[in-house]
């Protein structure tokens, strides 16, 4: 399907102002957090030195995804102008078999909030959506069984 994962300009803005604010503020207090607990004594028994060495292994860990995001995917523009379903696209859904109409924005891995209607284009649903036409009829495998919508509408 795609090789590349796909994210938004707003989403790679959103990156990018949290791992400046991940190296810039988060890095520096972790570091005074690891000289307040060496002066402590005792390393080896010293809860608050493995709490922040663990806080600094997230922070790291965090900051190379960001990274690896940053540097690896593809920004798509939200604003588009196909009939085919994409990243930003607004799909209008009918679910087999009965009249119950949802919408959903196709947005990258990290934008997912599904309580907000924003699906990833690398969820069952998305993946069944993406790249398909009005009037298409898509089938996912959900964890209830199989599920048949028709696409009405893609903006």
């Amino acid at each position: 399907m795609i090789d590349k994962e796909l994210i938004t300009k707003e989403r790679k803005l959103e990156l990018e102002g949290e791992l400046r604010r991940l190296e810039a503020e988060e890095r520096k207090e972790i570091i005074e957090a690891l000289e307040f607990a060496k002066s402590l004594g005792d390393l080896s028994e010293n809860a608050e030195y493995h709490q922040a060495r663990e806080a600094q292994a997230k922070l790291e860990d965090r900051v190379r995804e960001i990274k690896r995001i940053l540097k690896d995917a593809e920004v798509v523009s939200t604003k588009r102008k196909s009939d085919h379903v994409g990243i930003g696209s607004l799909v209008t859904v009918i679910k087999g078999g009965t009249k119950e109409k949802k919408v959903y924005t196709i947005v990258g891995e990290g934008e997912a909030d599904m309580l907000a209607g924003k699906i990833s284009y690398q969820s069952p649903l998305g993946g069944a959506l993406f790249e398909r036409l009005k009037g298409d009829k898509v089938l996912f495998e959900s964890p209830a069984g199989a599920i048949e919508y028709t696409i009405v509408s893609v903006e």
